[in-house]
């Protein structure tokens, strides 16, 4: 079984602070409509969060707090994840974040067969870029259970950047098209979310 785990850990400073996941989209929170795209594609879901979990009730979901002390990014929620994972019987999990409403609906189908394709066990999402060619999600990817104590081992060591923990894997990489709009499209700042606004009337 792949399990979901969805990205709430993150400081949100351009906004303010708290929780931009609970902030309004359309007239829902934006978390619900995270949920609502990642629940088809998973086995078992939850959200990893730090501070109170009580504000994150209503969703329904487990609530994990990060189990390495201070701000050590989104490989901490990965950790939280994958630790949870191992308990309910889970094999890997595929994660998201949680201000990012659009993320594909084939997400975790497309994860796993760029893994199984390129014969690793992990998988990160891209999408095109036009000064970089291509432009990887590092918070959307597939991670094995497998690998946890791995990753455990590498975040006691310094290890904050996704992307120099997945690549002493080998990650594969499952390419997403960006038209009409960049399906990673992740809301940042005030600004974003009036553009994401218009995405979802879109």
């Amino acid at each position: 079984m792949t399990a979901g785990v969805i990205l709430a850990g993150g400081l949100a400073t351009r906004m303010g602070g708290g929780d931009k996941s609970l902030l309004p989209l359309s007239g829902r929170p934006i978390l619900s409509q995270v949920i609502d795209r990642l629940r088809p594609q998973v086995g078992a879901m939850a959200l990893n969060a730090n501070g109170d979990p009580a504000r994150f009730a209503e969703f329904g979901l487990p609530v994990l707090a990060d189990s390495v002390t201070g701000y050590a990014g989104p490989l901490a929620g990965v950790l939280a994840g994958l630790d949870w994972a191992a308990e309910t019987g889970a094999e890997s999990i595929v994660t998201v974040a949680a201000d990012t409403p659009f993320f594909p609906m084939d997400l975790t189908d497309r994860l796993t067969t760029a893994a199984r394709d390129a014969d690793v066990s992990i998988a990160l999402a891209a999408t095109p870029d036009p000064k970089r060619g291509t432009a990887r999600h590092p918070t959307f990817g597939l991670w094995p259970v497998a690998l946890r104590d791995d990753l455990r081992a590498a975040l006691n060591e310094g290890v904050r950047k996704v992307v120099l923990w997945t690549d002493r894997h080998g990650a594969a990489t499952a390419h997403f098209e960006a038209e009409p709009f960049d399906p990673f499209f992740n809301i940042n700042t005030p600004e974003d979310l009036t553009r994401a606004q218009a995405m979802g009337a879109a």
